[in-house]
């Protein structure tokens, strides 16, 4: 990616808040441009014998790379599925940044292992839903203000604030009549009381890798407690994981029936931030999947 690389000084900045963050000495010997990224800029940082990642982006993104880091040391500590260990934040020059341990994912993933560890680590639950600090979704600020009542938490903070949000980005006209009725009908649509469980919240095809030992890897969290279900229905967003995961999940944890139409509801939370992150050409996809869930409570 062009521009990718870091100033000299900045990156010994960098190289020192790594070096105290581990304890142990760390001298840059080798940058490597990492592509592929639409939020952030990233590069491999390595000495020899470490390496790290670092996500860049301008100095006051800093808060996002720390709720970042946070989701991550709030997944791992689960002990259910492997995420890059988060090192420190920081800003260096005009840059803020996130290094988390490098990994090298060159390993086919083994679907069923990662169906098992995901159920692992959605039996994770807290007492409220939310989380105990907001983070984003792409780079759409995410908020997480906890409460015990989901249909709720679904309503204020996740299809709510996406609506509100795509009619300042002027696609109110084309959405709001659909997103006033679905609105009113989610207690109809959700219709269950999830247990509060741990969640990516993002979890896409792009989000997991292996490690070359077949490890499942999961990385760039959106993390909050949340319904189990929305971490499925993200893998089935854009394209599906493949049949292996989803038979071992449901043989660790199965899934009611009700799932097909929560998982049109859950995925709707995506398409709209897709929409005000990329524009309108999510609008018919996001209009298409109202008419469906309102289609179903007729």
């Amino acid at each position: 990616m062009a521009g990718t690389s870091i100033r000299m000084n900045d990156r010994e900045t960098i190289a020192r808040h790594i070096a105290h963050a581990t304890g142990r000495p760390f001298r840059i010997r080798r940058e490597q441009s990492v592509g592929g990224g639409c939020i952030n800029r990233a590069v491999v940082l390595a000495d020899g014998a470490r390496a790290y990642f670092v996500k860049l982006n301008s100095a006051d993104r800093l808060e996002m790379f720390e709720a970042e880091s946070a989701g991550l040391a709030a997944l791992g500590a689960a002990n259910a599925i492997r995420v890059p260990e988060p090192v420190c934040t920081g800003v260096a020059g005009n840059q803020s940044y996130l290094a988390i341990e490098h990994l090298d994912l060159a390993g086919r993933l083994d679907g069923a292992e990662a169906g098992r560890r995901l159920a692992q680590l959605h039996r994770c639950t807290a007492p409220d839903f939310g989380w105990h600090r907001d983070n984003t979704i792409g780079s759409t600020p995410q908020h997480n203000t906890q409460t015990f009542d989901w249909v709720e938490f679904w309503r204020v903070h996740r299809l709510g604030f996406q609506l509100d949000l795509a009619a300042r980005n002027g696609h109110g006209r084309a959405l709001s009549g659909s997103g006033e009725r679905l609105m009113s009908v989610l207690d109809h649509l959700i219709g269950h009381r999830p247990a509060p469980s741990l969640v990516h919240g993002d979890l896409w095809g792009g989000n997991i890798g292996a490690t070359r030992e077949g490890e499942p890897v999961i990385f760039d969290p959106a993390v909050y407690y949340g319904d189990r279900e929305t971490d499925l229905a993200m893998t089935e967003l854009f394209g599906g994981f493949g049949s292996d995961f989803y038979a071992a999940y449901r043989e660790a944890w199965p899934m009611p029936p009700e799932y097909d139409t929560r998982r049109i509801l859950y995925n709707l939370y995506h398409i709209l931030n897709h929409l005000n992150l990329f524009g309108g050409g999510y609008l018919a996809q996001a209009k298409g999947m109202m008419d469906r869930l309102l289609a179903a409570v007729r």
